[in-house]
């Protein structure tokens, strides 16, 4: 039907061809011809034409009730024309030959998407606008993202900030879909009718491998309690094409008055709220629990000390709780380390302990503590840090600990810290 429609634009209809007219005595056709192509007297064409136009006004009915004719303004199209036959003025309105190439492309389209068509990359279909769903009878939360090219750091891979900021996201997506959110950041309803507001104390993060850019993975997050008045939340990313594991966390989670900057009791009320969603389930087995270290008072002949001081949290860092985000704390707590750590190895798990939050105009410095492991099965050397982060004027702000293996280096090889 559409190649019909395009082959009348290209070819109009016309009438059948009337028989040749006789050929004057010279063998040329008559110089004057009627409407019907019959050769007209030269004495009587003029009337001839003027009783075709007083026909064509008879015979077509008024439009509207108006006092013109239907083809009133189309009567000289049934005068002969004198222009000669050229190959310009034979060409198609070219308003037919776009409606018959749009109604090509619609059949065309139309009979494509019934087809049973599949991606070549399975990832162009999954989850496209990364909104997320509930899944696991509404105990868990997954969402994918695309690793973007922004995203990716020199080793052409996501950084560890990039999957941390995953992490948060998922959470916070993972209130609003259950339809706990209200007016505030990740706070549930009656959260917000107290001015509360959760904080992280602490985090545990196992990374067996860094995606690469256009790589997507897969985030599912979960709730539990965590005592009588803490939340823990954990996830676990995966690559979304082959299932590998990415990265392992679990956090820890307590709740602040947002006029006091107090820590604060869990309500009852609250409670009610999240709990039909706990789900006991741990991603990590085997926490790290070691005690954290304190601030070095000296140097010690075992250990390298790294100090960078000076660091100010700048405003696109606070988040609408009107505190430094905690992502951003990764990046200060590694802005202490050697790059000679940076170039030569990747972070392979980190365990944070939050104590204070960190506000718009604090002064910050992160001090960094090198020690070198040796893998007795592998005979590699793997290094661990010791890491603190606090104010300049002397208050600790977060501690943690992170575990480096070389790069190239499988996961399993040195997922499991040594003691210290």
């Amino acid at each position: 039907m559409a190649a019909s429609i395009a082959a009348s634009a290209f070819f109009p209809g016309s009438p059948a061809p009337a028989s040749a007219a006789p050929k004057n005595g010279l063998g040329e056709r008559p110089e004057s011809l009627d409407v019907r192509g019959v050769a007209a007297k030269p004495g009587s064409s003029s009337n001839a034409l003027r009783a075709g136009k007083t026909r064509a006004h008879a015979a077509v009915p008024k439009v509207n009730g108006g006092g013109k004719s239907a083809v009133a303004d189309g009567e000289h199209e049934t005068v002969p024309s004198s222009v000669p036959r050229t190959f310009y003025n034979q060409l198609p309105d070219w308003s037919m030959l776009l409606a018959a190439i749009t109604t090509i492309f619609l059949a065309a389209e139309k009979q494509w998407t019934l087809l049973d068509w599949k991606p070549k990359r399975p990832d162009m279909l999954s989850d496209t606008f990364g909104f997320g769903r509930i899944i696991h009878d509404g105990f868990m939360f997954r969402q994918n993202f695309s690793i973007r090219s922004y995203e990716i750091g020199a080793d052409r891979t996501a950084s560890i900030e990039t999957l941390m900021n995953h992490l948060q996201e998922t959470a916070l997506n993972h209130v609003k879909t259950a339809g706990l959110l209200g007016d505030g950041f990740g706070s549930t309803p009656e959260m917000s009718k107290r001015n509360l507001f959760w904080v992280v104390s602490q985090m545990q993060a196992i990374v067996e491998r860094y995606p690469c850019w256009g790589d997507t993975v897969e985030v599912d997050t979960w709730v539990s309690a965590n005592g009588k008045n803490g939340m823990r939340r954990d996830w676990h990313i995966r690559d979304y094409i082959t299932g590998h594991t990415i990265l392992k966390a679990t956090s820890k989670w307590v709740m602040m008055n947002k006029v006091t900057r107090k820590l604060a009791r869990i309500p009852d009320e609250v409670r009610t709220e999240i709990e039909p969603y706990f789900f006991e389930r741990s991603a990590i087995v085997d926490e790290d629990n070691r005690k954290l270290p304190k601030l070095p008072e000296d140097k010690s002949t075992a250990a390298a000390n790294y100090v960078r001081t000076g660091l100010t949290p700048r405003w696109a860092d606070l988040d609408i709780n009107q505190h430094v985000n905690n992502v951003k704390y990764i990046a200060w707590i590694l802005e202490s380390a050697p790059i000679s750590i940076l170039e030569n190895h990747e972070l392979a798990s980190i365990v944070l302990d939050y104590k204070r939050e960190c506000g718009r105009d604090s002064v910050l410095q992160s001090h960094t503590t090198v020690h070198t492991d040796c893998n007795s099965e592998s005979g590699e050397t793997t290094l661990h840090c010791e890491h603190v982060l606090s104010l300049e004027s002397g208050p600790t702000m977060v501690k943690a600990r992170t575990m480096w293996r070389p790069k190239g280096t499988k996961a399993q090889e040195t997922m499991v810290p040594s003691s210290l």
